[in-house]
């Protein structure tokens, strides 16, 4: 699989489309600040479900549904929030447009989905078609639940709507098959006479579609071709569902762990990894590309100290009066702006559990230059206990925070060993954070609950461990795919 063709499925694969991300004299302070935790990852998750009318919206929806039947799903229709007609609109009804973004009452939906956010129950209006009113046919009760679906044509025309939804979907099928579709279901369903269908379609439908529904699909994380005949795609954002959900499980019991926030760029780096047919050359090149995300990520949760700086920008100091800037020398510098930063953690080294965590040591390079990193050797026997080997580390790593890097978490039993070997040297464990690719539930499991301070930095929360214990679904043995000697 040539470096092309693997950015080419990225780009397209299974009729998915996978978008990218929509990372002189100063006065410094003395104390040390932890930086804010990001949470990963937000509950409910909110899926937006758009495309144009008989496109197959709801056919998707469907599936998905049925595909998550052990989760708490809500449905939420945008045509339950039509506005109620006027006695003028009633009486012209043929000429009232549906299909524009007028015709609905967003600020309605956004307060019944913000409660279902905020863990409330709502009532949700059924539309009365034959009145035309929203207030007649008795109001659904709804309770909060771990997935929210957001189904309709302009779910994604307003920003606010959109701001509310972890993935965007928009089912993209042919205007022909669209029309068809809607002349069968008006004509059968709703007993209509065919001219009557094909007018409304020129005259709204298709003007709306093309003004207002098309638009919105650069909006989208995932295009659906084909809707529901798509299997491939749905699954693979059942998949992505579940895999979220059962992240953000983990994250509310560990606060100690972190995922890193997930999107269809990094999923498809995870899809090629995984793939037993993907070269070695890509393997490494994707590897890295996820590596250094999860590294930038570590280093995010270092401590820092505030740090003021002057910028190379404004008018030379000789033209400044002194004593507003007794701290430069004249001529020295040209004055500039303030401006008020961060310092990076100095005290730092990493330490890389051989020989698979040696993979990780060039994005370390990469992000801290000239940064000291030990090595720990540790022997696995049949019965999965662990034996330490080796271990060369900086002499003064008990005063230093430390980037432990092993790319698998499985077990968890390796982990422990090593983090056991460097609480041992004298460092606190709140001074460690634990960098891998994937971890099993099991591992972070033993490993939070032996060091509840040590800070676990993941790209993935995989399935669990199978009787071999190998990480599934896991991508093989890291370090002979990523080294080359899978043949050895």
């Amino acid at each position: 699989m040539g470096s092309k063709a693997v950015d080419d499925l990225i780009e397209a694969s299974s009729g998915v489309h996978f978008s990218g991300f929509h990372l002189g004299n100063t006065n410094q302070s003395t104390s040390e600040v932890e930086h804010p935790a990001t949470e990963s990852v937000k509950q409910p998750f909110v899926i937006g479900v758009a495309g144009g009318a008989a496109a197959g919206k709801a056919t998707v929806c469907d599936m998905i549904i049925e595909q998550l039947h052990d989760q708490r799903v809500v449905l939420v229709n945008q045509d339950s929030f039509y506005h109620n007609l006027t006695p003028e609109e009633l009486n012209r009804v043929h000429e009232y447009n549906f299909d524009h973004p007028d015709a609905f009452d967003t600020e309605q939906l956004l307060c019944i989905v913000e409660k279902l956010k905020r863990g409330q129950a709502v009532d949700i209006p059924k539309y009365d078609f034959k009145n035309y009113k929203k207030d007649i046919l008795p109001a659904r009760r709804v309770n909060p639940s771990q997935v929210i679906i957001l189904e309709g044509i302009l779910i994604f025309h307003d920003a606010r709507v959109r701001d509310l939804m972890n993935m965007k979907i928009f089912v993209d099928t042919d205007a022909d098959v669209r029309l068809a579709r809607r002349i069968r279901r008006d004509t059968v369903e709703k007993d209509r006479d065919i001219s009557m269908v094909l007018d409304q379609y020129s005259k709204f439908v298709k003007p709306a579609f093309d003004d207002f529904i098309l638009p919105t699909k650069k909006y989208a994380d995932i295009i659906i071709p084909r809707g529901g005949d798509n299997h491939v795609a749905i699954d693979l954002i059942v998949q992505h569902i579940r895999t979220k959900l059962g992240q953000h499980d983990l994250c509310k019991i560990y606060p100690n762990l972190y995922v890193i926030q997930s999107a269809f760029q990094i999923r498809g780096m995870h899809t090629l990894i995984r793939d037993s047919q993907t070269k070695k050359h890509d393997f490494v090149f994707y590897s890295d590309r996820l590596i250094r995300l999860v590294v930038e990520h570590g280093l995010g949760h270092l401590p820092f100290t505030e740090k003021q700086v002057i910028t190379p920008t404004g008018k030379p100091l000789s033209s400044i009066s002194a004593h507003l800037c007794p701290v430069l020398q004249k001529g020295s510098v040209s004055a500039g702006s303030l401006y008020t930063g961060v310092d990076f953690c100095k005290r730092l080294c990493g330490v890389s559990v051989i020989r698979s965590g040696e993979s990780m040591e060039n994005a370390l390079h990469a992000c801290c230059k000239g940064i000291k990193i030990g090595k720990i050797l540790i022997h696995r026997q049949g019965d999965n206990s662990q034996q330490l080997i080796y271990e060369k580390l900086p002499q003064d790593i008990s005063d230093r925070h430390v980037l432990l890097l092993d790319p698998i978490l499985g077990t968890g039993n390796s982990a422990v060993q090593a983090i056991s070997l460097l609480v041992k040297k004298g460092v606190p464990e709140s001074n460690i954070i634990f960098l891998n690719l994937i971890s099993a539930p099991q591992g972070v499991h033993v490993v939070c609950r032996r060091f509840p301070q040590v800070k676990i930095v993941t790209s993935e929360i995989e399935i669990g461990v199978n009787k071999d214990y190998h990480v599934v679904p896991g991508m093989g043995e890291f370090g002979d795919r990523y080294f080359g000697t899978e043949d050895d």
